[in-house]
Order: C-alpha cells, then sequence, then structure tokens
C-alpha cells in the first residue's frame, strides 16, 4: 500500500516571544494527500492574510517544528528540511552573485553532480521556464517576474516530491501573474511532483488547484475541503465563465459563513 505523499495529523504551532507571550497561529489541522504516481497535483490551502497559511507551509518544509501533532511525508515524519521537499518563497531569493545558470544549478553543485550532468539538467529547466536565453544573466538584470521563474527552475531542478510555494505571485502586477499562474499549471502537468501552493485570492486558488483547502482567521483551522472540478482547458476566458464563477461563490460563501459561524 502507498502511503500519503502528505498528511497533517492535528498540526499545532505556537510561537512564543521573549517575554513568554504565547500566540496560537495553527490549531488541530489535518489534512490529508493521496500519493498519484505519474500524476501532477496542485493542492492550494486558501486563507486570509495573517490566518497562518504560512506556518503550515513552513511546518510542511521542515523549518518550523510542530507544538503538537504530526507532518509526515511519504510515510515519514518530518523532522527537519530534506531533498524531497522545494520551497519557493514571495521574495525574491536568487544569489545576486551568481548568473541564472550557477542559481539553478546550486542544489546539484552541492549534491556533487557533475558539471556535464548540471548544465544538461539546468538547460531542461531554463527551457521550461522560459528562461533559455537569460542563462548569462544576473539577478539584478531580470523582472521580478523572471526572478521568480529562476527561483521555481532552482527548486524542480532538484526534482522534490513536494514543491511548497508560498504566495509566490503576490508582489507580480497582473500580466506577469497570470503569466506564472499558466507557468505553473505547464509544469503541474510535466512534473510527477505535488505542488501545495499558499494564497489569499479565491481566484487564483480556484484556478490553480485540483483541491482546495479553505482555512480559518488565525489560528488556522480548515473549514471546508473543495474538489475544484475539471476544467479540461484552463486559460484567462475559463475566468469568465460561468462555471468557474460557480465554483469561486461556493468557496466564497463557505470562508465567509464559516467565518461569521466561528465568531457567533
Amino acid at each position: 500500500m502507498i502511503p500519503p505523499k502528505l498528511e497533517l495529523d492535528r498540526l499545532s504551532v505556537t510561537y512564543v516571544d521573549r517575554f513568554g507571550k504565547r500566540t496560537d497561529a495553527v490549531r488541530d489541522v489535518s489534512l490529508k494527500v493521496d500519493d498519484k504516481p505519474g500524476a501532477g497535483e496542485v493542492i492550494v490551502l486558501l486563507g486570509p492574510s495573517g490566518c497562518g497559511k504560512s506556518t503550515i507551509l513552513k511546518s510542511i518544509a521542515g523549518l518550523q517544528r510542530p507544538t503538537s501533532g504530526r507532518v509526515v511525508a511519504g510515510g515519514r515524519e518530518i523532522e527537519g528540511v530534506g531533498r524531497d521537499r522545494g520551497m519557493v518563497f514571495q521574495a525574491y531569493t536568487s544569489f545576486g552573485w551568481l548568473n541564472v545558470r550557477d542559481n539553478v544549478e546550486y542544489g546539484l553543485r552541492l549534491q556533487g553532480v557533475s558539471r556535464a550532468q548540471r548544465r544538461r539538467s539546468s538547460d531542461k529547466y531554463l527551457q521550461s521556464v522560459g528562461l533559455a536565453d537569460f542563462a548569462g544573466h544576473y539577478p539584478k538584470q531580470l523582472s521580478g517576474g523572471m526572478k521568480q521563474r529562476v527561483a521555481i527552475a532552482r527548486t524542480l531542478i532538484n526534482k522534490p516530491k513536494l514543491v511548497l510555494m508560498d504566495e509566490p505571485f503576490g508582489a507580480l502586477d497582473p500580466q506577469t501573474r497570470w503569466g506564472m499562474q499558466s507557468l505553473l499549471l505547464d509544469i503541474s502537468r510535466s512534473e510527477d511532483n505535488t505542488i501545495v501552493f499558499v494564497t489569499h485570492d479565491i481566484t487564483e486558488a480556484v484556478y490553480l488547484a485540483d483541491t482546495v483547502y479553505v482555512l480559518s482567521a488565525r489560528p488556522a483551522r480548515v473549514l471546508h475541503r473543495v474538489d475544484v472540478p475539471f476544467f479540461p482547458v484552463r486559460d484567462i476566458a475559463l475566468q469568465s465563465s460561468a462555471e468557474f464563477r460557480a465554483v469561486e461563490q461556493q468557496v466564497l460563501d463557505m470562508l465567509y459563513s464559516s467565518e461569521a459561524a466561528l465568531s457567533a
């Protein structure tokens, strides 16, 4: 029996500041993502700003220890960072002194992969994110969207089973954001990994996701799971369709009706 690709079992995280003040960020979050070999999948964590979404993502990445509960990936409890998980942050994280190719190859170089093999792999991923012609450029010469493409290629080249994305398109202008969303959908179809994507944008969540987990305000709790219908074509016209708008409204109603019930 294949273990789930990812399982959160009553995950709770409480921060304690230097004065001893406690802040509950995540409370009893449980979810399970099945392993579907050969099939890319996008899981979206949707919730209001500051609700604890990023804390959940950091717990999956191994950057944040749970206060209680467990995070399990591929049948093994997560106790720290690992190559099976790669993270793309909202802030651009390229090394300014390295060119695009060297940034993308950085993880492979640390693993001792040969120069020739690194070159073959970076060629593939630079092509996939549309940066083949910019391999020799430096981050300061790139736009925001291009810098984020570098971060995505640098993550994918290590072939993680889980790709964790923390509002990676939040700082981009609408046109660039649309292009990056299309890129992400292409990646989800071509790479055998699961993408866990954090956002507070309902339209983005429905457009990208196979499954949406609707979260409460802090401390984050799972309010609902929404399985997004299969759309044979995902393009900009889809977002104006009646079918798409209906799912958006469903998620919106779930988010706010549940919040009203919790605050009552």
